[in-house]
């Protein structure tokens, strides 16, 4: 199957097509609905900051996809947005879109810049929940009075798979003052947060729970171009911040840990934990083997090679260039990756191969 990512990655709107996945994995055998909730940071958002704030995130971002600006920090599709594809349904509206919005198929709550922590600030994962919690509240209400576009009633938000993928952010903000032992100790917070979530969540009737670990943060442009002093210690055979991915492996040590608790602990649940890390590390360490190249330079950014990447020319400002041929790149801005990028890592998600356990994202609505 290796032979055909080169083909994928230059076409990455066929990845999720059952002509391409038969033979990775089935088409979708959903039976009933699909209704998906998500809560996250940037890696997820599908227009929330956007909606939120009121900012516009224009071209070049969506230029490979929508070609109109979508709200989402990327040349085009996120890996959500493949995750629905493969389900046959929708691309989840932000929970926070007024203008038409439909919320047949859930909703999605994630913001970009999102962490665990602080709490009680917009839009931390405490705060997405209390979204969740008015929005279930709410939605069951309106529905029962007629209203469409909104989530059935409450065995539809009971057999709805709940999506957590942050983490990221609260890595990256403690490393921009913390060394890395101070930043690992740290992490017992930000799990604790997630602990939380994933508990409010079941204690509302959730039962499928799906959880992405953290990927690479080390192997970040961005986080590479703004600490191009590091001593040559820290940066491993692929080119990668060690200490910066430790970290990432710490945190997902523990994330993974949570889940093997919580399995314990809420009955007839499912829990799926999903090592996005290792998905994301094997692209950017074989990447001409998936048909990438300069897996460590943005696409979109400022200053060319080696990352091209400084803060005060981010993608989109005066000054940034971007590439022509953004299916060969896997990073999209020095933080977010590309359409390209996106199509492999869901893909792998999809194989189940990095599943614990490996059961297919379909799973909650087959029966």
């Amino acid at each position: 199957m290796a032979s055909l990512y080169p083909l994928l990655t230059l076409y990455p709107s066929l990845i999720i097509s059952c002509l391409f996945l038969t033979s990775l994995v089935s088409c979708s055998e959903c039976k009933k609905k699909a209704v998906i909730f998500n809560f996250g940071d940037s890696n997820s958002d599908t227009g929330g900051l956007c909606a939120g704030l009121g900012y516009t995130f224009g071209y070049p971002n969506s230029r490979t996809y929508f070609h109109e600006a979508s709200g989402r920090l990327c040349d085009g599709r996120l890996i959500i947005d493949y995750l629905c594809e493969a389900l046959n349904t929708s691309m989840l509206t932000p929970y926070l879109e007024s203008l038409a919005p439909d919320f047949s198929n859930g909703a999605n709550f994630a913001i970009g810049g999102s962490s665990t922590l602080p709490k009680y600030v917009p839009f931390s994962l405490d705060v997405q929940i209390l979204e969740y919690l008015r929005f279930k509240s709410r939605s069951s209400k309106l529905y029962s009075k007629g209203l469409k576009n909104l989530v059935g009633g409450e065995e539809e938000f009971k057999n709805a798979l709940y999506m957590i993928d942050i983490g990221q952010n609260d890595l990256a903000g403690a490393f921009s003052y913390l060394e890395e032992p101070e930043v690992i100790n740290k992490i017992p917070s930000f799990i604790s947060e997630i602990r939380d979530a994933l508990w409010e969540i079941y204690k509302q009737g959730g039962r499928h729970l799906w959880v992405h670990n953290t990927g690479p943060l080390g192997c970040l442009p961005q986080k590479l171009a703004t600490r191009s002093n590091a001593s040559g210690s820290d940066i491993d055979g692929v080119g990668c911040l060690k200490s910066m991915n430790e970290a990432a492996m710490v945190f997902n040590g523990q994330l993974k840990a949570l889940c093997d608790e919580l399995r314990i602990g809420m009955q007839n649940a499912t829990i799926v934990y999903v090592d996005i890390f290792t998905i994301k590390y094997d692209l950017i360490a074989n990447s001409t083997k998936y048909g990438f190249k300069n897996p460590l330079m943005a696409c979109c950014g400022f200053g060319g090679p080696p990352y091209n990447y400084k803060q005060s020319f981010s993608c989109g400002q005066a000054g940034y260039n971007v590439c022509e041929e953004g299916s060969r790149y896997v990073s999209w801005d020095g933080v977010h990756y590309t359409d390209a990028a996106n199509s492999f890592v869901a893909s792998k998600i999809l194989s189940t191969n990095h599943s614990a356990p490996p059961i297919p994202f379909d799973f909650f609505c087959k029966s």
